[in-house]
């Protein structure tokens, strides 16, 4: 989904409450494109108040992963590969180790 770009501090905070349904202060980073794919937005929350990190590419797209397929969370490593300009769809990840949950007693 695209935003507005000219939403600044209030207008990205109140989305992310909102329509991604987490808490705007709780460690996040939140990713906003415009609908041009052109311009990306990131806001988050440092400690005493709200950073807000923005770029406009002069030629090319970003290729966002979510939308169509309504996935929402990506990982740090996701998140500068975008910023790279790589497609996370048709890029492949390498099988890796997870350890099991540990459950809670």
């Amino acid at each position: 989904m695209a935003c507005d770009m000219r939403r600044g501090f209030d207008g990205l905070k109140m989305l992310a409450a909102t329509v991604v349904g987490v808490d705007p202060r709780g460690g996040h980073l939140f990713v906003f494109c415009s609908r041009r794919a052109d311009r990306v937005k990131i806001l988050y929350w440092d400690r005493d108040g709200w950073a807000l990190w923005a770029k406009r590419l002069e030629a090319g797209t970003y290729a966002f992963p979510f939308g169509a397929t309504g996935r929402k969370e990506i990982t740090a490593g996701e998140l500068g590969a975008l910023l790279e300009g790589i497609d996370l769809k048709t890029a492949k990840r390498r099988k890796r180790y997870l350890a099991p949950l540990q459950r809670a007693s």
